[in-house]
């Protein structure tokens, strides 16, 4: 996987400056994506992120969209379900350890978002992944 499409990409905020009124900007919410990917297992909310900012939860929010065309719940499910696409893939874990690693608290989250992102469920995932 190219480096700058995967899990990482998301937190290292080495993606293009976003223009800001004509100027470029560097990337406000850099440490805070750094910080939720390094801790997608735990429950988070966007009050950590903007802290660690030093925003309001409002601003942090703009700004995130603004940098990363996406809001930042939209961001973190999608990489939720990168690292559960990654442990289907790469381990034997049960789909019930594989969301509390990928951050989703029950199996049954875990499916519902596998389902939306991926179009099938995770051992639906694990078989076609694995062909067996």
């Amino acid at each position: 996987m190219d480096s700058s499409t995967g899990p990482t990409a998301f937190l290292r905020g080495d993606a293009p400056a976003a223009v800001f009124r004509g100027r470029a900007r560097t990337s406000s919410t850099a440490a805070a994506r750094t910080w939720a990917l390094e801790h997608l297992d735990r429950p988070l909310t966007l009050r950590g992120p903007a802290e660690c900012e030093a925003m309001s939860v409002r601003t942090f929010t703009r700004r995130f969209r603004e940098e990363r065309g996406v809001s930042p719940l939209h961001r973190l499910t999608r990489q939720r379900v990168e690292r559960a696409r990654e442990l289907l893939e790469g381990t034997d874990l049960t789909v019930e350890r594989i969301a509390a690693e990928a951050g989703f608290g029950t199996a049954a989250s875990l499916r519902a978002h596998a389902q939306a992102v991926l179009g099938v469920s995770p051992r639906e995932f694990r078989r076609t992944f694995r062909g067996v």
